[in-house]
């Protein structure tokens, strides 16, 4: 049952719930009803009615940063960390009918040491930063369970044996159905915990055909009752990193991926209607990418299904602190591994992303650097070993499954430096070192992560690029593309960005999703033709 729209709202140490906003819209943007910068406190306050049930949870997709929960002046939870979600059992506080529900959430504009990922501390968008989020900006809805349900599932395909590992939680008998287009290809019974389920039939799961399995799970009481059922879906696919590749079901696959920020007209990091963020996957592929890095944010789940549904590569990222201390270590480190759990089923994210360009990293000793994303590194591959962990996207990696490199220059240069290993591997793009003292290149794929920010003289704001017309765009676009997908070390490739975000005119669509090019145009230059795959060349693994 959703808690989604009109809630009181008022801000600082002492709540005054004086003015309305639109939940779950924060309160800097146009679609909360507010749109302004409120204070480091905020608080929402709503009532509602209890719909029937053994028991209630109530749910939270994002607060930023930390809330406090109350209900019925009862408090109910706590959490810190604003990209992910929490909940709280309100059964023994909630009653049938006029509860009051309670939210306080603190975010320190200024505190750094925060996750932020793209928001900035100042009170504007400002260079690369946008408007802030505060508060609730993911839905909050009320889940009815009864006495015995299921707890937990996790799902995960082992491609290569035409199994499904599964880990279920509860407390009674297990039966879980396996369907492929309505027909049933594989059935598992037993008791809750972790199991292996055998595939009748494998259909692999990639961009170019998105097939997903229809996963149906029931708990049964003692007595062969029925309990509870959860419906869900997986895909059955397989991501490897080896000899300069990246593989996809055991083939080299070009990942051809467009940046994107994931901020909305009128809404900031929340789109009005699921419609937008299935609308955002739809664009992407219209432009024939592949894939999207998703930079610096954690996005709806909702988005995610998108993407497992209609067949779209991710790169989920962790939005960087931009102040080192041992503080802001513990808060990234335990937020993103909320993350990971929440997100790890879903078959289209293939790569996880611990940092971006040093983020917060930068003016610290590099060992300090080097042993936080190491241990990021190892975190969450522990968390999930089927998928590449890049440790530092764009320079000074550590420990890194996936070579990736920033470079904003133009085609010509493109094409120099990156017909040669050892010249895509020097640095002289950013100025920064590929990778940090005592590490060095391996064999990894060869990704140029951030390019391109092409921009149209005179369309306002900036870009990284500028071209003079939308014909020179077509052509300087042709031409940076071609750059990386010539001859050379480079199996993939992410352009700068999907949209215009505030102060950034560099997209490909406007903010308001209207495409500046026409995509029949873009997309055949996007899916142009690797014309050398083999990334090692001459160089042997371990060589620095």
């Amino acid at each position: 049952m959703t808690l989604n729209g009109e809630w009181e709202f008022g801000t600082g140490t002492r709540p005054s719930f004086d003015r309305q906003i639109v939940v779950p819209f924060c309160p800097e943007s146009e679609l909360s009803g507010l749109h302004e910068l409120p204070r480091d406190v905020v608080w929402y306050r709503r009532r509602f009615d209890a719909p029937a049930a053994d028991r209630l949870v109530l749910h939270f997709g994002a607060v930023d940063y930390r809330a406090t929960i109350w209900v019925n002046d009862v408090e109910v939870a706590r959490h810190e960390g604003g990209h992910v979600p929490f909940t709280a059992d309100i059964t023994e506080m909630s009653r049938a009918r006029d509860n009051q529900l309670v939210v306080r959430a603190e975010d320190p504009l200024t505190d750094k040491t925060i996750p932020r990922g793209k928001q900035y501390w100042g009170p504007g968008p400002e260079g690369i930063f946008y408007t802030p989020t505060t508060g609730i900006w993911q839905p909050v809805w009320l889940e009815p369970l009864p006495d015995r349900h299921i707890t937990g599932i996790r799902v995960s395909p082992d491609f290569s044996e035409g199994a499904v590992l599964f880990g279920v939680g509860g407390e009674g008998g297990i039966e879980l159905v396996a369907r492929l287009d309505g027909e049933v290809v594989g059935t598992w019974s037993g008791r809750p915990g972790d199991g292996r389920m055998q595939l009748d039939a494998v259909a692999p799961w990639s961009p170019d055909s998105p097939v997903l399995y229809d996963l149906e799970i029931r708990l049964l009481g003692l007595d062969g009752v029925e309990a509870d059922r959860v419906e869900s879906y997986f895909g059955m696919r397989k991501i490897e990193t080896r000899d300069g590749q990246f593989l996809l079901n055991g083939q080299p696959y070009v990942q051809r991926l467009v940046l994107d920020q994931g901020y909305f007209p009128g809404g900031g990091m929340t789109a009005a209607r699921d419609e937008d963020l299935r609308r955002d996957v739809e664009l992407a592929k219209a432009f024939g990418f592949n894939g999207a890095r998703k930079h610096q944010k954690a996005e709806d789940p909702r988005w995610l299904y998108w993407a497992d549904r209609l067949g779209f590569l991710v790169w989920s990222e962790m939005p960087s602190f931009h102040e080192h201390s041992l503080e802001a270590e513990r808060r990234l480190a335990a937020e993103w591994s909320e993350l990971v759990r929440r997100d790890r089923d879903h078959p289209s994210i293939v790569a996880w992303v611990v940092a971006n360009e040093s983020f917060g990293l930068d003016h610290i000793d590099p060992s300090v650097r080097a042993r936080f994303l190491d241990d990021l590194y190892h975190r969450t591959h522990a968390l999930d070993g089927t998928r590449p962990v890049i440790s530092n996207d764009g320079w000074e990696h550590t420990l890194s499954d996936m070579c990736t490199v920033h470079d904003y220059t133009q085609p010509a240069q493109l094409a120099r430096r990156y017909r040669d290993l050892d010249a895509a591997l020097d640095g002289s793009a950013s100025g920064h070192v590929v990778y940090g003292p005592g590490y060095g290149y391996r064999g990894e794929p060869v990704i140029v992560s951030e390019f391109g920010g092409l921009r149209v003289a005179g369309s306002g704001g900036w870009g990284w690029l500028e071209v003079s017309d939308e014909n020179a765009f077509v052509g300087a676009y042709g031409a940076l593309i071609d750059a990386l997908m010539g001859a050379g070390p480079v199996v993939g490739f992410c352009y700068t960005q999907l949209s215009d975000v505030e102060q950034e005119q560099n997209g490909l669509l406007t903010a308001e999703r209207v495409p500046k090019v026409d995509p029949a145009l873009l997309r055949p230059l996007t899916q142009a033709t690797k014309r050398r795959p083999n990334s090692l060349l001459d160089r042997s693994p371990g060589t620095t």
